[in-house]
């Protein structure tokens, strides 16, 4: 049984480093930036993202459990977006999902997700959205599963 925890100071830092790398080597690998320089471009969007860190306004960050009891599988970043817009209220907007690689194809992110969901709804938002790279074919997927559609595509073409 998943579940979502507020995550833990102790658990920030290790969290930080994973997923700075990971979008920087997300981002290289869906072709957007070159290799140099993309882990400090990485960490300067974690940065402005989250400069107070667990304690940033608005932002939410989650260990996902295995159990309620349990070992964390996983994290998941959800940022609320304030204030009424042209679909009618607050958005949140998963920044990033991440489980351990021993963990993955479980079903841990599908439960995180629903569990998400009232806790988003609890918080204002009126919809959940998310950015997926176009190669994570295995997200596309999931996300497609629990209902999310395609809103906008970004194309680009090496010259």
């Amino acid at each position: 049984m998943t579940a979502l925890a507020a995550m833990r100071e102790a658990a920030y830092p290790g969290y930080l480093t994973a997923a700075v790398a990971a979008y920087a080597d997300d981002n290289v690998a869906a072709g957007r930036w070159p290799t140099a320089g993309a882990l400090l471009r990485s960490r300067d969007q974690f940065a402005s993202l989250l400069p107070q860190g667990l304690t940033t306004p608005n932002q939410h960050l989650f260990e996902i459990l295995q159990d309620a009891d349990g070992q964390a599988v996983g994290w998941l970043w959800l940022a609320i977006e304030p204030g009424p817009d042209a679909l009618g209220g607050s958005a949140g907007f998963v920044y990033n999902l991440e489980i351990a690689a021993g963990y993955r194809r479980q079903g841990h992110a599908a439960r995180a997700f629903g569990l998400l969901e009232p806790i988003a709804s609890k918080l204002g938002a009126r919809r959940i959205e998310l950015h997926v790279f176009a190669n994570n074919a295995g997200a596309q997927a999931l996300y497609r599963k629990l209902g999310y559609g395609v809103t906008g595509m970004n194309m680009s073409k090496a010259l």
